[in-house]
């Protein structure tokens, strides 16, 4: 039997807010100015931001289910300025000057959707805190000692290391050797957010065509099950469920990260683990975990648990495996042993997308009038947001300091037909675990085997 009281059902966010029902559903054949296809914070951003340039074009969002189903209404909900790829990655590919720029937009993107959230009154359970990244055993240590480095090669991340008693004092997860703490980084309420933008949206006279399934996405035209909307302008923004569309099965690989909430926790716990700053909190393992304090008291904790269904197919309603369910609970205890009695009251599941080089993107063609913007790599509660003003600026033709950003116009090569995605990607993960499991034996560096991994998976 699962240990989680409820799974599925999309996420506890969405049960915590009460299911929407899809409204204004496509009715036919139309012609209109811009189509943007998903309805995540992608799709919503760009809306938004478009809305605000040119006032004057007919804009619709085509949903397959209703607005913040996907990833949107499921993640972590970390609003945090990381950027997909790594600083140092794109410095191998862009002067100095134009990465730190990009981490100085990603940094401004968080201030933004706090900015907008306030001015639009959305209560999406904002609270800054940072991240806290920590390490439990050597192997882990000497990652975060070179994240270290990183940070004082980039101080534009704000970034420093924590010895133990530092990192103790903001959250005391058992064995923390040293951590990392990264400023620009805020809890948020995913799905709360998603609504919240929904209604701005649609306030300010953006139809969103939700219980409406897109097939084609094609120069001019996106054709759905109930009708074909005609537009000059298209924006793929379907992030984990890209591979869905024709044409789009290898272009990036639908990754399933899983979830669990605790009940509430009683004071006398939060007293023995701390976690009074409302950090955001990450391990230094290979097949690291995630967590959040939730503003209810509970303690909302991911990690990657089975990590692709063969051949791109992707669960719809957030199913999740109880064996799933119990490594998370593991993960919660093996950080705060006091909670080993607190109960998990609701366990999830969803896909976000994974480009071949593991580096988000965001592009526009004018020719096509195609543009698109995702594989955010479980990174995109903030990018979505520097994504939407982006393609915001490319349709409406404007040259700013974000449509020169280096993530603009990236291309990856396909992912690998079948069964070689499958066995790719399934034994890249198994060599992290592997990994792990050799480093909590106490390795005192990283294992030869993660190092291979991130080689061959392009990740290095």
């Amino acid at each position: 039997m699962s240990s989680a009281r409820r799974t599925g059902g999309v996420s506890y966010w969405w049960a915590d807010l009460g299911l929407p029902e899809p409204r204004d559903p496509l009715a036919g054949d139309e012609e209109v100015d811009v189509a943007v296809v998903g309805a995540g914070y992608t799709g919503l951003w760009t809306a938004y931001y478009l809305r605000e340039l040119r006032p004057d074009l007919d804009i619709r969002v085509v949903e397959q289910r209703f607005a913040g189903y996907g990833a949107s209404g499921r993640n972590g909900g970390w609003l945090s300025a990381s950027v997909t790829g790594g600083l140092d990655g794109y410095a191998r590919t862009h002067p100095r000057s134009e990465v730190a720029r990009f981490q100085l937009a990603m940094n401004d993107a968080v201030d933004e959707v706090i900015r907008v959230v306030e001015r639009y009154g959305i209560d999406a359970e904002v609270r800054r805190g940072g991240t806290l990244l920590v390490a439990r055993n050597a192997a882990q240590a000497t990652r975060a000692h070179a994240a270290g480095a990183t940070a004082r090669r980039w101080p534009e991340t704000g970034a420093r290391l924590l010895d133990a008693d530092a990192a103790d004092a903001r959250i005391r997860v058992a064995g923390t050797q040293v951590a990392l703490w990264e400023p620009h980084c805020a809890r948020i309420h995913p799905a709360r957010l998603a609504r919240g933008l929904t209604d701005t949206v649609r306030a300010r006279g953006v139809r969103i065509h939700e219980g409406t399934t897109v097939r084609v996405i094609a120069p001019g035209r996106v054709e759905t099950d109930r009708g074909t909307l005609r537009a000059r302008h298209i924006i793929r923004a379907t992030e984990g469920f890209t591979a869905r569309l024709a044409g789009e099965r290898r272009t990036w690989v639908p990754m399933n990260s899983s979830m669990i909430v605790t009940d509430p926790l009683p004071e006398d716990a939060w007293a023995a683990i701390g976690w009074e700053h409302h950090d955001t909190l990450e391990d230094f393992a290979h097949v690291y975990s995630y967590a959040q304090r939730t503003a209810d008291g509970r303690i909302a904790i991911g990690g990657r648990g089975h990590p692709y269904r063969f051949a791109s197919r992707t669960d719809l309603d957030g199913d999740i495996p109880d064996r799933t369910v119990q490594h998370l609970r593991d993960v919660l205890c093996a950080w705060f042993p006091p909670l080993r009695e607190i109960g998990v009251a609701h366990a999830w599941s969803g896909v976000l997308g994974v480009p071949r080089n593991w580096r988000a993107t965001v592009g526009y063609d004018a020719a096509s009038g195609l543009g698109w913007a995702g594989g955010y790599v479980g990174t995109g509660v903030t990018a979505t947001n520097l994504a939407g003003r982006t393609l915001a600026d490319l349709v409406a033709g404007e040259r700013t300091e974000r449509t020169t950003l280096p993530w603009v116009d990236q291309r990856a090569r396909t992912w690998e037909p079948e069964p070689l995605r499958w066995l790719g990607i399934h034994g890249l993960y198994r060599a992290y675990g592997l990994a792990d499991r050799r480093e909590a034996r106490g390795a005192r560096r990283t294992s030869w085997i993660a190092r291979m991994g991130d080689r061959i998976s392009g990740r290095g």
